[in-house]
């Protein structure tokens, strides 16, 4: 054989090895995102920790261990623990039902807000039995927010035209190859009008709270837990060890609760990366799967 021949089965092997690595690692990555340790066990008492640590994207992973843990007889007890900023407003109104199905069921719900649990955080916080906030927690931001860009201006500099051809005025409303009309400001204020609405009845109906008394503080403002606890929009102030004690107490449990949470187990992608791989997750969660309309908290940060 060949020198050349040699080199180019060489190239060859060692791309296909290449490939090869890479299908392997990708495969590993996926297989691990929905393969969790099974903690809970059929005897004893225990508080179950479920946590919701990521803007709100999808309610489904959260929706199901509420399940799981709402028909398992040996947890008497939940502790959500919110640490979000909030996000998709579907995804949030669906974790809200589940949390206030499972406190309607009988099992205590007991939320425990993190450093963050504002607007959509704070919006899934609301169907539990109670609220725990630390007094520094950033809560509150109860209202909704809709953005898009507009590249109109830096495409006619480039150059650059787009046609849109449509069924209806509207069909286009929210365009980055165009300026919002008259008509669209108007449909856009009845769209989030109608969300906000929702935002504000659930909390004005959850704390028992005057409406007006909501809409006062409901300006998208964020608000501390130790002005929350002041103004009705938690329960007590403490840490997340008062809320396991809590909710242990709730579900009639002696003594010091027995906590068990899923654990995710963490991806070969991951094992080999390390925070990059987080990293470009959360970037990629960003980018791309961000919804539209959105009870978020806007951080400056």
């Amino acid at each position: 054989m060949s020198t050349s021949a040699k080199w180019v089965l060489g190239i060859i092997v060692g791309f296909l090895s290449l490939s090869a690595i890479f299908v392997f690692l990708i495969f590993f990555s996926i297989k691990s995102f929905s393969d969790y340790d099974e903690s809970a066990s059929t005897s004893g008492e225990k508080v179950a920790v479920i946590e919701l640590k990521e803007t709100i994207i999808s309610s489904e992973d959260i929706v199901r261990q509420f399940k799981k843990f709402r028909s398992n007889r040996s947890i008497r007890a939940i502790v959500f623990r919110v640490e979000s900023p909030g996000g998709g407003v579907a995804a949030s109104q669906e974790i809200y039902e589940e949390v206030k199905k499972t406190r309607d069921s009988g099992k205590p719900v007991v939320v425990s807000m993190g450093s963050v649990a504002a607007s959509g955080g704070y919006y899934v916080s609301c169907g539990a039995d109670k609220i725990v906030a630390n007094p520094g927690t950033l809560t509150g931001s109860i209202g909704v927010i809709f953005q898009f860009l507009h590249v109109n201006e830096l495409l006619a500099k480039l150059g650059i035209d787009a046609s849109t051809y449509k069924s209806g005025k509207f069909k286009d409303s929210g365009s980055p190859f165009r300026p919002p009309s008259a008509d669209d400001k108007k449909l856009f204020d009845q769209l989030l009008g109608d969300v906000y609405d929702q935002f504000v009845d659930v909390v004005a109906n959850e704390r028992k709270l005057g409406r007006a008394f909501v809409v006062r503080y409901a300006d998208g403002r964020v608000f501390t837990g130790k002005q929350a606890k002041e103004w009705g929009f938690v329960d007590t102030l403490g840490t997340y060890e008062d809320a396991i004690a809590i909710a242990g107490e709730m579900g009639g449990i002696s003594g010091k609760p027995e906590v068990v949470k899923e654990r995710k187990r963490q991806s070969l992608m991951e094992t080999l990366l390390g925070n990059a791989a987080l990293g470009l997750s959360g970037i990629s969660d960003e980018l791309f799967h961000q919804p539209i309309i959105q009870y978020k908290f806007t951080s400056p940060f």
